[in-house]
């Protein structure tokens, strides 16, 4: 039974994997959208988790600033993950379809992405989501041999439990937060005044903060790489899945103005609702409005070859431009963090808009002389796969 629903889930295989990428891709630069605010804060992600906007409280920027952080908050980090989760199934239903052992030699590729994380991690971002996929892909790799109903049934137990988390996590913010007045960390500055080394020293020293949200987020990932496995399965990419795009949109259209309310008058308690409760509803919408323009436009388009390059070298392209956002904004590169904290909204955008053309570019070029992205091959050849 589990096996006919996975070989159902790649048919028309071609198709659904060329709007899969179109997806990936525009998470891929989502997840640039929501980190860039994190780069151009002068005390980089510890400032972001005592205060955010750094101009005037209830300002016309500051509220601008919010609202922009709203469009990405939290929505492109769901739809990655349910992205990974239908590429986790398209791999259980190619090893279904070869008859080989599942998960296999998975787990060996599961491990390499915790590498792959780790690297991220100590080099580049201390808010890298791979090392947290990979565990969850490991463990999803499991489920998915479980039967249809059995996942459905995890996907409703796994969400409750990240619901009820998150909501003692908000209400306790939310009281402790109540008529406080949000300040920079003190002392000497490791974005703005440390070199390369110090920084990935820093990361090192504080692992235990910085890897908090994978754990806090567990529930939410599970439940997320198995509804995604799920909506492949349902046909959420084939002509015949429209009324479950037309569901899925309608979710999340009521979730939309819910979130961005958060977002911008909910304070840190709202920030925090915004980022994991309510945007993964947006990204359900997000997820079957892309698919919907791909069925009705095709994936030929400028805008969907670009985005479908990006999401075939992703991880290449993730790892990428948070390392030129490290470059252009804190101390051991450009330092524009510090340097044009009050220009931080327009520079903010303007460094968004030319990493994304970057990034595209680097996709683009690569791309036409080599079929994988520089990291993906190393990550093959290591997983002793073509």
């Amino acid at each position: 039974m589990t096996n006919t629903i996975v070989l159902h889930s790649t048919n028309l295989r071609g198709a659904r994997i060329g709007a899969i990428d179109v997806v990936r891709g525009i998470a891929i630069v989502g997840t640039l959208g929501t980190n860039i605010w994190v780069f151009s804060h002068p005390w980089g992600l510890l400032g972001m988790l005592s205060m955010p906007v750094t101009s005037e409280p209830g300002g016309p920027e500051a509220v601008a600033q919010l609202a922009l952080m709203s469009l990405a908050q939290g929505k492109f980090l769901a739809l990655l993950s349910l992205v990974f989760g239908m590429g986790l199934a398209i791999q259980h239903g190619a090893a279904v379809r070869r008859e080989t052992r599942w998960p296999g030699r998975y787990l060996w590729r599961a491990a390499l992405l915790l590498l792959d994380g780790a690297i991220n991690y100590v080099l580049i971002a201390e808010f890298d989501v791979l090392m947290g996929y990979a565990v969850t892909g490991a463990i999803v790799a499991y489920l998915l041999i479980t039967r249809p109903r059995a996942q459905r049934a995890m996907i409703v137990v796994f969400g409750a439990l990240h619901v009820i988390i998150i909501s003692v996590v908000v209400a306790a913010v939310a009281l402790t937060d109540a008529g406080g007045d949000a300040t920079l960390p003190n002392g000497r500055n490791p974005y703005a005044d440390s070199s390369f080394l110090d920084l990935v020293l820093f990361r090192l020293d504080n692992v235990g903060i910085f890897r908090a949200e994978p754990v806090l987020i567990a529930f939410l990932s599970l439940a997320l790489f198995l509804l995604g496995a799920r909506l492949l399965g349902a046909g959420v990419f084939a002509p015949e899945g429209n009324r479950l795009r037309r569901r899925l949109i309608i979710v999340g259209a009521f979730a939309v103005p819910i979130d961005l309310t958060l977002g911008i008058a909910g304070g840190t308690a709202g920030l925090l609702a915004e980022r994991y409760l309510v945007a993964p509803f947006v990204a359900l919408g997000l997820l079957a409005l892309i698919a919907e323009l791909c069925l009705r436009r095709g994936t030929d388009g400028w805008l969907a070859r670009r985005s479908s390059e990006i999401g075939r070298v992703a991880l290449s392209a993730y790892m990428l431009q948070n390392l030129l956002a490290g470059a252009v904004f804190y101390g051991w590169g450009l330092g524009l963090a510090e340097h044009t904290l009050e220009w931080r909204l327009p520079v903010t955008l303007a460094v968004f808009v030319a990493l994304t053309a970057v990034i595209a570019l680097f996709a683009h070029l690569w791309l036409r002389r080599f079929a994988l992205g520089p990291v993906e091959w190393l990550w093959k050849r290591a997983a002793g796969t073509r």
